[in-house]
C-alpha cells in the first residue's frame, strides 16, 4: 500500500499529459490506453489512493472492465465516477522483460435534470473530492457552495453529499458545475423548468370531450323522459275528463251523454293514433 501511495504521488506530480473524459450520467465512457503492439500482461486502475477492481475476463458483469487491449469501460455512470484515474499497464517489451506504462485520466460527467416550479432539487454532487459549485444562469460564474463554508444561500442547504433546493423557482434554472481543488470540472448539471403545458393540454382537452358525452346523454334522457311523461299525464287527463263525463250522466243530463259519446270518440281515436306512431 505504502508502495502503491508514493507511485500515486509521484505520478500526479510527473509530466506525463492527463487525457481527459467526459461522459453522461447513466452512460458508459472508455479510457482509452491505445497501447495495443504490445504483450499485455495486466492493468490496475486507481483513482483517489484505492485500487478499483477491472474485471478482465471475457464476459463480465460488473461495472468496469477491460475491453480490446487494455482500453476500460466504466458502465452506468453516476457522479461519484468523476475524478481523476490512473491506469498501470504491465507489458513485455521485444527483450521479454516486463514494463510498464503510466496513464493519467480525467472524467468529467454530465447531467441534465428538469423540474417542476415549487419542488424540492437534489444533486448528489458534493463529492469527497469537490472542491467548489459554480451556477451560471446569465453569463457570470456565481460561486453557490465552497469547502469549509458551505452553501452561499438561506434558500440551499447541503446534507449526506446532497446540494438542495428545498422549494425550486425559475431563478434557479441555469448550469452548475462542480470543480476540484486543481479547479478541473468534475460534473456539470444543467437544470430547466419542467414545462407541463402540452400534457395539461392534452387533459383539458379529454376533459372537453367527456364534458361533451355527459351532455348528450343527458340531454338524450331528458328528451325520453319528457315524451314518457307526457304520454302518462295525457292518458290521466283524459281518463279523469271521462269519470267527470260519467257522473254527469248518472245525473241523468243529455248533453254530458252527448259529450260522453263525442269524447269517448276522441280517445279511441287518440290511442289508435298513439299506437301508429308506437
Amino acid at each position: 500500500m505504502l508502495n502503491l501511495l508514493l507511485l500515486l504521488c509521484l505520478v500526479y506530480h510527473s509530466g506525463t499529459a492527463t487525457i481527459h473524459v467526459t461522459g453522461k450520467k447513466g452512460n458508459s465512457i472508455t479510457l482509452p490506453c491505445d497501447f495495443e503492439d504490445r504483450e499485455i500482461l495486466v492493468i490496475s486502475l486507481n483513482s483517489l489512493s484505492k485500487n478499483i477492481p477491472v474485471c478482465q475476463e471475457k464476459n463480465c458483469s460488473g461495472r468496469v472492465f477491460k475491453e480490446g487491449s487494455c482500453d476500460v469501460i466504466i458502465k452506468d455512470l453516476i457522479f461519484s465516477d468523476a475524478g481523476k484515474y490512473i491506469l498501470i499497464v504491465f507489458y513485455n517489451n521485444d527483450q521479454r522483460e516486463v514494463k510498464r506504462r503510466i496513464l493519467k485520466y480525467h472524467l468529467h460527467i454530465q447531467d441534465e435534470i428538469s423540474v417542476k416550479r415549487g419542488e424540492e432539487l437534489k444533486m448528489d454532487v458534493l463529492l469527497i473530492n469537490a472542491d467548489k459549485v459554480e451556477k451560471n444562469s446569465s453569463g457570470e460564474w456565481t460561486e453557490v457552495w465552497t469547502r469549509g463554508h458551505g452553501v452561499s444561500s438561506d434558500r440551499l442547504n447541503d446534507r449526506d453529499g446532497n446540494l438542495t433546493i428545498n422549494v425550486f423557482t425559475v431563478n434557479d434554472t441555469g448550469t452548475y458545475r462542480v470543480l476540484d481543488s486543481e479547479g478541473e470540472i468534475l460534473i456539470t448539471v444543467t437544470v430547466t423548468e419542467s414545462n407541463n403545458t402540452d400534457e395539461d393540454k392534452t387533459d383539458s382537452e379529454h376533459h372537453t370531450v367527456d364534458y361533451w358525452i355527459l351532455a348528450f346523454g343527458l340531454t338524450v334522457i331528458l328528451v325520453l323522459t319528457a315524451v314518457v311523461l307526457h304520454k302518462h299525464l295525457l292518458r290521466d287527463y283524459i281518463q279523469r275528463v271521462i269519470r267527470r263525463r260519467k257522473e254527469g250522466l248518472r245525473s241523468g243530463d243529455p248533453e254530458a251523454l252527448k259529450v260522453y259519446e263525442d269524447l269517448c270518440r276522441g280517445s279511441v281515436k287518440h290511442d289508435q293514433t298513439l299506437q301508429d306512431t308506437q
